[in-house]
């Protein structure tokens, strides 16, 4: 299917609007969609943006459909360093006469991506985009992960229509089910009742209030290395940092954190998608929000440009092995370390009763911490997780 039906083209004048002084910034540097009549090859390329400048199916937040082009303008004026990767431009998703629409758009256009091995870096709009993009790997027949940087867990009230409110519950019933797991990073206690925290527990989730990931950002890092999509809500960023959205909150993520957790994603060989969603320019000043996430993507393009395959593979003899014998449990918990990035992964590969199904999540990544925990005779927490989910 030629994919140049469902976007629009950037336009020059936009480009030209950008203040692009020198050669290597990156509104300079990278191929652009720019000609309606000439739409380019995507052999060859790894990362492509894509604009979405939908909001209807926004929970309060109209205007962060004018989110693609402001995030944009940030974006292009930063440097390139990354002489070696390929990146595009391809524009905008064209907003359909319903939502539907644009959803139906927006999963074409990602399914193509996905079948040239391109990472699309998704900005603008709201965070229910997340659920036409969970669809495409129905037709991959594989189990995914999705890991969402946000203040709350968007699984809305019973019977609420599908918005980025509820997007989450969507997901969960939507059949047929091709999720594995959900993480959250950053939720917020105050936002989130008890019974949400009791149902994500239920579910096998794994999600972590913002307190506990702050005191330690390298918590985040195994958590974003276990995601298939990554999808931000610019509200789990404080007002202070990120004023651009309606809801905004004293407290939550700096722009630092962002861009760590951020550049952990970017290294992840596993992501294939990661969303920049909520952000609305009605309430940003001075273009701090915009310049918040076009720094976080720029951190994202630098953690994926020092990608490598550290991935487990069966019998592999890039990992260094660690068996566990803890008391009281039968077997013993296997640790891998990798020999040259030396992330740590949890093997699991002998629990599961489903092979195949489960083949892509046979390993949980981990830290060093985790193992040493267990020298300790304390089992980790997401060893039990994922042994439950597994059998």
């Amino acid at each position: 299917m030629e994919i140049n039906v469902f976007l629009n083209h950037i336009k020059k004048d936009f480009i030209e609007s950008c203040n692009l002084y020198h050669k290597n910034q990156i509104g300079n540097s990278i191929s652009i969609f720019n000609d309606e009549n000439n739409f380019p090859d995507l052999d060859g390329f790894q990362l492509a943006i894509i604009g979405v400048e939908e909001d209807r199916n926004s929970f309060n937040n109209d205007g962060c459909k004018d989110a693609p082009n402001v995030i944009r303008k940030s974006l292009y004026q930063l440097f390139n360093h990354w002489n070696k990767l390929k990146i595009i431009d391809l524009g905008n998703i064209k907003c359909g006469f319903d939502v539907e629409d644009t959803y139906f758009a927006l999963n074409k256009v990602f399914m193509t991506l996905l079948k040239y091995k391109i990472v699309p870096i998704i900005i603008g709009g709201s965070q229910d985009l997340t659920f036409p993009i969970y669809q495409v790997y129905e037709n991959t027949g594989k189990l995914v992960n999705i890991t969402s940087i946000d203040s709350r867990f968007d699984i809305g009230q019973d019977n609420e229509k599908l918005n980025s409110n509820s997007y989450l519950s969507y997901i969960i019933l939507h059949q047929p089910n091709f999720l594995f797991n959900y993480t959250n990073i950053g939720y917020q206690s105050y936002y989130v009742d008890n019974q949400s925290i009791e149902l994500m527990k239920q579910l096998l989730f794994d999600v972590h209030r913002i307190g506990n990931i702050k005191a330690n950002i390298e918590l985040a890092e195994p958590l974003l290395r276990n995601a298939d999509i990554i999808s931000i809500d610019t509200s789990a960023f404080c007002a202070s940092d990120a004023p651009g959205i309606k809801y905004n909150s004293p407290n939550g993520f700096s722009s630092e954190d962002g861009c760590r957790m951020t550049r952990y994603a970017g290294l992840n060989p596993k992501l294939t998608s990661i969303g920049f969603f909520e952000y609305n320019p009605n309430y940003d000043i001075n273009n701090i929000t915009a310049n918040t996430l076009s720094q976080m993507i720029w951190y994202f393009i630098e953690g994926f440009s020092k990608r490598i395959n550290d991935f487990p593979l069966y019998n592999s003899l890039d990992f260094k092995r660690y068996n566990v014998q803890m008391e009281g449990i039968n077997d013993e918990i296997v640790f891998l370390c990798h020999k040259i990035s030396g992330k740590w992964w949890i093997d699991m590969s002998f629990k599961s009763k489903n092979r195949e199904k489960y083949e892509r999540h046979h390993y949980i990544p981990c830290s060093k911490e985790d193992y040493e925990l267990c020298l300790k005779n304390e089992l980790p927490d997401k060893w039990w997780q994922f042994y439950q989910k597994l059998m």
